[in-house]
């Protein structure tokens, strides 16, 4: 019988979450929606000293925020099947898992202090050992259950001293797996270090705890961040060690996210250093080293919208295989495949989710628009009609790139010149263009049709007496309604102006254009 698919995300709340780390999640959820599988959420919270208050919360909110679903989760209203889904509340049970690992001769109790440690470290660097490691090599020389005798094992044990449970790896063996996305991962057993299963507290580490819950939480497809990728075989060891090689999950190592130069891992903190966020939400933290509130911006505080934000972070090293580049959640699920993951690093570009936001953004109805532009106007004090409201959005949204860029463009409609475009004015402007002008304003506020088509047709008629060409007073009448030498269509404005409002900016332009320079 065929396994449901089951995939997870399993953040740890040491932070906020990185777009990367959203990037992980989108993959798991496109492709558990694919398959017609399952997608649950893990808090992966043993490491207690790194946890930080809030950041769970703004793990949920992003993943809400962004459109990522979820079946399972600590959140869910109600228990999971697999529950719980906080490692932090599955504690008891990971003793019994390392015992097994004792029992059976794959891991060992070890008693090293930290100056134990430090002097093995200093040894190995003195003998210039690249790299040093308590492996299967070092440990021969250090206090643990292996060279240790077994009476003074026990009485160790017995006498509460501290210790720390070791996977023992295998001096010469090639550990192998299939990368769902780099194909054969070969290793030799002598590039991994003995790593700690379980700590001196009683917590179990990511690579203990994880093995374990994916299993129990019969996970078949594990598909994280490149920088998993030197743990995978570990992991593959302690699936071997449990006896559930039949079932371990395939991986697929995801990627790593540039920076924009494509200098180096994209970090947390190069968003606003570099000026764009590289967090879903704002982030209120503190400086680690001052302790003073710091905050990070954030893509929806930014203004974008979350189905820009989808769509820019999928191609971060996917393709459809198509020209095809604006996605809906749907059609990305429908597209996606774990084949057309690229190995190599994707580097970001903040003007290509700059596009994105665009797009979306004016596919909107105006409709919708016209409710961003609203709530921006009602915040600078102004009403405005939703007629209205939805005319301007139609307008101007073509210039937008974010929410707040409408009621930006908008402010035209709302606020009289206070100065005009020089450049044009030193051009364009003349007596004979300010005579047609002045005459197009007395005859606009008696004309019963103000549509665009309606208020060109009456400027021509009005231009073309006065023994002028359209073309000659365009600019000039642009800049006397707007101040402005370029903007959306002319005679909309005009028509939304309305023909009284439109009468008295040319007016008040030509008066104020006829007074000398101070």
């Amino acid at each position: 019988m065929e396994r449901e698919v089951r995939v997870r995300f399993a953040p740890s709340p040491t932070g906020p979450l990185h777009i990367g780390g959203v990037r992980t999640a989108l993959y798991n959820y496109l492709l558990a929606r694919k398959l017609g599988g399952k997608m649950l959420l893990r808090i992966e919270d043993t490491d207690q000293n790194r946890f930080v208050p809030g950041a769970e919360d703004y793990i949920r909110q992003s993943l809400e925020w962004a459109g990522i679903e979820l079946d399972e989760s600590p959140w869910t209203a109600t228990p999971g099947p697999h529950a719980p889904y906080r490692q932090s509340e599955r504690k008891p049970m990971y003793m019994q898992y390392a015992q097994q690992l004792i029992d059976s001769g794959h891991a060992y109790y070890a008693f090293d202090t930290a100056e134990d440690l430090d002097a093995m470290r200093a040894r190995l660097t003195a003998a210039k050992v690249p790299n040093p490691q308590y492996n299967s090599i070092t440990r021969a020389q250090m206090r643990n259950s292996l060279t240790l005798p077994a009476e003074e094992v026990k009485q160790l044990l017995e006498s509460g001293a501290q210790y720390v449970i070791r996977l023992k790896v295998p001096r010469k063996e090639e550990i192998r797996f299939n990368d769902l996305i780099r194909g054969w991962v070969v290793v030799h057993s002598s590039a991994v270090d003995d790593k700690v299963l379980m700590k001196s507290d009683g917590m179990p580490t990511y690579h203990l705890a994880n093995i374990v819950d994916d299993h129990l939480m019969e996970i078949t497809h594990v598909i994280r961040g490149e920088e998993w990728l030197p743990s995978a075989p570990l992991h593959v060891l302690l699936y071997r060690y449990f006896g559930w090689e039949d079932t371990m999950p395939q991986f697929a190592h995801l990627p790593l996210l540039l920076k924009p130069d494509g200098t180096g891992k994209l970090s947390k903190r190069d968003g606003d250093r570099l000026g764009f966020p590289v967090f879903p939400l704002e982030w209120h933290g503190k400086d680690a080293e001052t302790g003073e509130p710091t905050v990070s911006s954030g893509y929806r505080e930014s203004g974008y919208l979350p189905e820009a934000f989808i769509n820019f972070l999928a191609f971060l090293g996917w393709n459809p295989g198509t020209t095809q580049e604006l996605f809906t959640m749907q059609e990305l699920i429908d597209s996606f495949s774990i084949e057309r993951v690229s190995k190599s690093p994707a580097r970001f570009d903040q003007n290509k989710v700059r596009w994105y936001n665009e797009q979306y953004l004016r596919a909107k109805p105006d409709a919708e628009l016209a409710q961003y532009l609203q709530e921006a106007l009602k915040g600078q004090g102004l009403e405005v009609p939703t007629n209205k409201a939805e005319q301007i959005a139609a307008l101007v949204k073509e210039r937008a790139t974010f929410p707040a860029d409408l009621a930006k463009e908008a402010q035209i409609f709302f606020t009289r010149p206070g100065s005009y475009d020089e450049q044009v004015i030193s051009k364009k402007w003349n007596a004979q263009v300010a005579g047609a002008l002045t005459e197009f304003a007395k005859q606009l506020p008696a004309a019963t049709d103000t549509t665009p088509d309606a208020i060109k047709a009456l400027l021509t008629q009005v231009v073309e007496g006065q023994g002028l060409k359209l073309g000659q007073v365009l600019q000039a009448l642009r800049v006397a309604v707007t101040g402005a030498a370029a903007g959306p269509d002319l005679m909309a404005i005009m028509s939304i102006l309305g023909t009284q409002e439109t009468a008295q900016r040319i007016e008040g332009a030509v008066a104020t254009l006829a007074q000398p320079a101070a």
